[in-house]
């Protein structure tokens, strides 16, 4: 007989637990609520759960300093589980105390789900260990769902979105794990954020996938279902002004360290002041302070103030710029040759745009373009007057394209509602009367496994290009293949 005197003790020593079974679900308890007695030549392990007292035969038990893992079974050996104890510390003391708080937090909203007759909780995980989504599988009469909320409260809409639609599409291999339907679960402005997204995915997942919003303004909170909107509906709400500098002329300060490598600095306007870019690295920051330009340099946090002690540092850390931050870097393994790979191709289409497409006009080519509150890579205009959202990537990005096709949403909102024509963006240029095209441009073996997934998922009144460029981008852009989302796959249009 397994005897428990010594699990017995080890549980006496935490106030409190997080017991977590097989399919995920989880329950927090009270050491004195778990109970491990001696009956009939057998010894029991006993604790309160979402049914009743469950009592099981214990058949042992490990410690690994972390947690135990208490391996039990039913009468007559039946449904033989190992249940994990974890015990209740602060999250930032172990990542098993992390994976504990995240697991109970989905075990929340699983219980909110559990809110009639009809629904029966088949199995709550995380997406991995210690894991930021939770997984759900629940039934709603015969109907199989799936749901997703995360745990973090950290990830952005689109992260969300994305995971919801790749954990759907991998059930679909295994007919056992299939499941019809996909909810997904978030709080406040985030929910409104996937309702958005959700009207510009393709007729298949708006039909599959639903939105749904945690509302705590009840006890208990209730989860509620948001209306589906279409993507005609996006236009009704009220576009943000743009947020334009006052000034697009380089200041003295600016026009002066400019001039060291005028073929290498741009420069990037905001109410701030202006931020000095060397091949896309920000490396100084001009701003106006008591009516005297004040240049703060650096790198990274690393930022100080110029003055006559540290000049020659500052010409030194230029020079260096100029040595390493180039295709031809003597050390390729340089901070400053690895740093920001995006920002400095990003750097180099933006001084050529007609190395991307040709039938796009040179300037003015807008970058870190602010629409709402997100920063679009690259904004310019097609010979045709149709708008182009460039989205630049420098390594696997998999939710790259629901990114750009939200800023594509609010982009297009606000050429809709005339705020573009009426900043003059484009020096007298007409924007057409015509939606805005998305341009996806990374290195080829630097797409996502899934970008062509993402891409056939998205609304076919979305217009999105795939552009493959040369793994040695830096010595030369060279386009060696293009695609859009209604092309079948190794289709090249150049």
């Amino acid at each position: 007989m397994v005897t428990g005197d010594d699990i017995a003790a080890m549980i006496a020593s935490r106030r409190e637990w997080l017991l977590v079974r097989e399919d995920g679900r989880a329950f927090s308890l009270l050491s004195e609520e778990i109970e491990v007695t001696a009956e009939n030549g057998k010894t029991l392990f006993s604790f309160p759960g979402e049914k009743g007292y469950n009592t099981w035969r214990l058949n042992g038990w490990e410690e690994n300093g972390k947690e135990l893992t208490v391996d039990v079974a039913g009468a007559f050996g039946r449904d033989q589980q190992f249940l994990r104890l974890i015990p209740r510390t602060p999250a930032t003391e172990t990542s098993a105390a992390i994976e504990a708080a995240r697991l109970e937090k989905a075990n929340e909203i699983a219980k909110l789900l559990d809110n009639s007759p009809a629904i029966s909780i088949e199995s709550v995980r995380l997406n991995m260990p210690g894991g930021r989504i939770a997984q759900i599988i629940f039934r709603d009469h015969q109907l199989r769902i799936a749901a997703v909320y995360d745990v973090t409260g950290e990830l952005t809409h689109e992260a969300l979105m994305g995971s919801a639609m790749v954990w759907f599409d991998k059930t679909l291999s295994n007919r056992k794990k299939s499941v019809a339907l996909v909810h997904v679960i978030s709080e406040g402005r985030r929910a409104h954020l996937l309702q958005k997204l959700h009207a510009l995915l393709s007729p298949r997942w708006r039909q599959i996938i639903s939105i749904h919003k945690v509302s705590r303004k009840t006890e208990p909170p209730e989860i509620k279902e948001l209306p589906k909107l279409n993507i005609s509906g996006l236009w009704r709400e009220k576009a943000r002004g743009l947020v334009l500098p006052k000034e697009t002329k380089p200041s003295r300060s600016a026009a002066d360290i400019i001039a060291k490598a005028p073929d290498d600095i741009d420069i990037i306007y905001s109410r701030n002041g202006e931020t000095l870019r060397f091949n896309g690295m920000p490396f100084a920051r001009i701003r106006r302070v008591s009516g005297a330009e004040k240049i703060w340099f650096g790198t990274g946090r690393r930022m100080q103030l110029l003055d006559e002690r540290n000049t020659e540092q500052f010409g030194v850390e230029l020079e260096q710029m100029q040595l390493h931050r180039r295709a031809n870097s003597p050390n390729k393994r340089h901070a400053y040759y690895q740093a920001s790979p995006e920002s400095w191709l990003e750097s180099i289409l933006r001084r050529d745009i007609k190395l991307l497409d040709g039938n796009l006009i040179p300037a003015p080519i807008y970058n870190q373009f602010r629409s709402s509150n997100d920063k679009i890579d690259l904004l310019a205009l097609r010979n045709d007057g149709r708008l182009v959202v460039v989205e630049v990537k420098a390594k696997p990005d998999r939710d790259a394209i629901l990114q750009v096709t939200d800023y594509w949403r609010k982009i297009e909102l606000q050429r809709r509602r005339g705020v573009l024509a009426e900043a003059d963006l484009f020096d007298g240029r007409e924007i057409s009367d015509r939606p805005a095209i998305i341009y996806l441009a990374a290195p080829a073996l630097s797409f996502h496994s899934d970008t062509e997934f993402f891409m056939r998922s998205v609304a076919p009144e979305i217009e999105i290009w795939r552009f493959e460029l040369h793994q040695k981008w830096r010595e030369k852009i060279r386009v060696i293949g293009r695609r859009s989302q209604s092309e079948p796959s190794g289709t090249t249009n150049l």
